[in-house]
């Protein structure tokens, strides 16, 4: 295997399938090994570059590839899904990233650290707790809008739903009383953890000097900057902030042929959690500026 230029890994739990080829493109092997032996094959290859789909867990073999010499190189799936050829198992998968990688004009995700993984996990926790709050508030306004106690949305209605709950009880059954108070506990409980996981964030940013750096700009605060930190790739590889955009998905889509430019709208084909919270921050300003005037730092 000293000719070999690429390998691609199609990755899994317990099986790998590789793909080496040489700088030719010529297949050099194929091969399948377990878990326990990966590193083990691959420390034994002469250093080249090694191909993976991004996926949930291919930046932790990155990290431990690269350590053994290897250059990584980590492909987004849509633009692996086109090299495939006709039937999809593993092998056609391996070379299909093996001929993807190849290409000189192919676009890679850089290799996230364990720290930018243990803030995502930071941050789409806290974002999970919310919607689990959300989601029991508004199961419990449904319940409680059966039995004809209406409450408006959002959660300034929880104390409506607890006075309800509380001084309508002669007038609702025991069960659904109960049940509404165990589902406000939950609320409560909810919202601890919340806190405490917001106050995790904004402790984080205060000790980075990069995030700190990103909380300068109107409209993005703690939880949004280090939604940036964790997802975005090194923002010195964007040559503008158009460019940034377009990597966001704030761009139109483009149906264009025949010499004829037809924009369509915005595409959202980019990291979803940085755009909504981009937006959100946006939209706070623009009516911070309506009432207050615009910001002047």
């Amino acid at each position: 295997m000293e000719d070999v230029s690429i390998i691609g890994i199609d990755l899994a739990k317990r099986s790998f399938q590789l793909h080496g080829a040489r700088a030719d493109g010529t297949v050099a092997f194929r091969r399948k090994l377990t878990r326990e032996k990966l590193l083990g094959a691959l420390a034994e290859q002469p250093r080249c570059i090694v191909a993976m789909e991004a996926c949930a867990s291919s930046h932790h073999w990155g990290r431990e590839i690269a350590r053994l010499g290897h250059v990584v190189r980590l492909i987004p799936p849509i633009y692996v899904k086109p090299f495939v050829k006709r039937q999809k198992n593993d092998a056609a998968d391996a070379e299909a990233i093996t001929e993807a990688a190849s290409r000189p004009t192919m676009h890679f995700v850089a290799v996230k650290t364990q720290e930018q993984q243990a803030e995502s996990m930071l941050f789409r926790t806290r974002d999970m707790l919310v919607r689990q709050r959300t989601q029991v508030v508004n199961a419990l306004r449904g319940h409680l809008a059966e039995h004809g106690r209406i409450a408006p949305q959002g959660l300034a209605s929880v104390r409506r739903l607890r006075s309800i709950l509380e001084t309508q009880s002669d007038t609702l059954p025991a069960a659904v009383q109960a049940l509404g108070l165990m589902l406000l506990e939950q609320v409560a409980w909810l919202d601890t953890r919340i806190d405490a996981l917001a106050n995790e964030i904004r402790n984080r940013a205060a000790q980075s000097e990069d995030i700190s750096r990103l909380m300068t700009m109107p409209g993005v605060g703690p939880i949004g900057a280090m939604a940036i930190h964790a997802y975005a790739p090194p923002l010195e590889t964007f040559r503008s902030g158009r460019d940034f955009a377009a990597w966001l998905g704030l761009t139109p889509k483009q149906m264009s042929t025949g010499g004829k430019p037809k924009l369509g709208r915005t595409s959202r084909m980019g990291q979803r959690d940085i755009r909504r919270l981009l937006i959100v921050g946006a939209m706070g300003v623009v009516r911070w500026a309506i009432h207050k005037g615009a910001p002047t730092g």
